[in-house]
């Protein structure tokens, strides 16, 4: 069979943003607009043979009521304008975006990759939020070799993979610091005994499994009850009462945001003398789950662990990245949703592009090594001394944690 050409492989899959999705605001036809009249002034697409690289981005594009993907899409857009600004890559070559949408299904995520990997031009894929989509596309990652960024998803195994070489590089959380974290929050805030509500998924499982860890080498909070649940769930209360019955001062959430918008409404129907604080991981971040929580968030103590907010960013790189995000139309930071998705996502690609720079090519095999063997960078969420070595494909370590609340307008603050 004749491998298909690079026109036909792109077909439908490089995408504007959309609207309503990240920035509440932006309409679609003024990014439609900016995104159009990019692709005819700008100076490198004019350049004799300026062939654009190309960065993929396999994320939850069609879930419902998700805003993680969205995120991740305006953080690698943003990186973009700014690179092809600058010049783009290897002399004068622009970056642009191929989108494909798994929509948090295993199999089409698998399905995904191998088409991706067969577009020439493309060096690198950025992946979404859902962490059991990512373990059953390891396989093919190593097979085809291509390059994959973590910018969300925090299960450990989807590092310790076990791949040598390995084409996995996480800028995001872990399981393994975020749970000893929320968990230390628990005991400073005086939370002897906890809860633990798990997803039933290898998020979940790898969530326990740093649960054991902490619980062998300390002695609170004492863990005194945990749940699973499935996705989908109708109701989680009587996990929940369950939980306080044991004795559960909190609850450690592990959940995304419809099933943790579900518990909150549940809780806040409870009387006031059974509502514990429940602290959450940050999957509950990658949805609309303030609006779904509605009214019932205002009665109950909720924080959701984070590794990046946009006000605690130094000025000189909020100054930087807004500067480019205001030419998406970007004006404010309290209009972006699921901050962490655009952070990663931006750094990621800005880390890719010194990569491709220092390869002195796209060949994915030597952009891989270059990018365990760069120099320094200072990026939004963190300085990057370096992000990556051969024995270390994870960016961030604890000093990038922190809790966060949701403000009355539904806006992420630091707690």
């Amino acid at each position: 069979m004749p491998q298909k050409s690079t026109s036909s492989l792109l077909s439908n899959t490089v995408k504007p943003l959309t609207s309503g999705t990240v920035c509440r605001w932006i309409s679609r036809r003024k990014t439609l607009s900016f995104l159009t009249g990019l692709l005819v002034t700008h100076p490198l697409l004019h350049a004799q043979d300026a062939k654009p690289v190309l960065i993929g981005i396999d994320g939850e594009f069609g879930l419902s009521n998700s805003t993680s993907a969205q995120a991740i899409e305006l953080g690698t857009r943003i990186a973009i304008y700014e690179i092809n600004q600058a010049g783009g890559v290897l002399g004068g070559r622009p970056l642009d975006v191929v989108i494909r949408d798994h929509r948090s299904i295993p199999a089409r995520g698998v399905k995904n990759i191998k088409e991706l990997a067969a577009i020439p031009e493309l060096v690198a894929v950025l992946g979404g939020r859902f962490s059991p989509v990512i373990i059953e596309q390891l396989p093919t990652l190593n097979q085809v070799k291509l390059p994959f960024m973590a910018v969300w998803s925090s299960a450990d195994a989807i590092i310790d993979n076990g791949s040598k070489p390995n084409y996995v590089f996480r800028l995001s959380l872990r399981d393994s610091l975020a749970m000893p974290y929320m968990l230390n929050s628990a005991r400073q805030r005086g939370f002897d005994k906890v809860g633990l509500l798990l997803t039933n998924t290898s998020w979940g499982r790898s969530n326990q499994a740093a649960v054991e860890k902490y619980v062998a080498a300390n002695r609170s909070p004492v863990i005194v009850e945990t749940a699973w649940y499935n996705w989908q769930v109708p109701s989680l209360v009587d996990r929940y009462l369950r939980m306080l019955n044991a004795g559960a001062k909190a609850i450690v959430l592990v959940a995304n945001d419809n099933e943790a918008a579900l518990l909150v409404r549940e809780v806040a129907a409870l009387p006031a003398d059974k509502r514990i604080p429940i602290i959450s991981h940050w999957g509950t971040t990658g949805g609309r789950f303030f609006s779904e929580a509605g009214p019932a968030l205002k009665d109950v103590d909720f924080s959701v662990i984070q590794t990046f907010n946009f006000f605690k960013v130094r000025p000189a790189e909020l100054q930087r990245f807004m500067s480019a995000a205001g030419a998406l139309g970007v004006k404010r930071i309290e209009d972006i949703e699921s901050p962490v998705g655009v952070a990663h996502a931006y750094d990621a690609v800005h880390l890719l592009a010194k990569a491709i720079q220092q390869a002195k090519s796209t060949n994915r095999s030597d952009v891989r090594r270059a990018l365990e063997s760069m120099p320094a960078h200072q990026g939004l969420v963190r300085r990057y001394a370096p992000a990556f070595t051969a024995s270390r494909h994870e960016a961030f370590d604890s000093q990038q944690l922190l809790m966060a609340r949701y403000r009355a307008d539904g806006v992420l603050v630091p707690a």
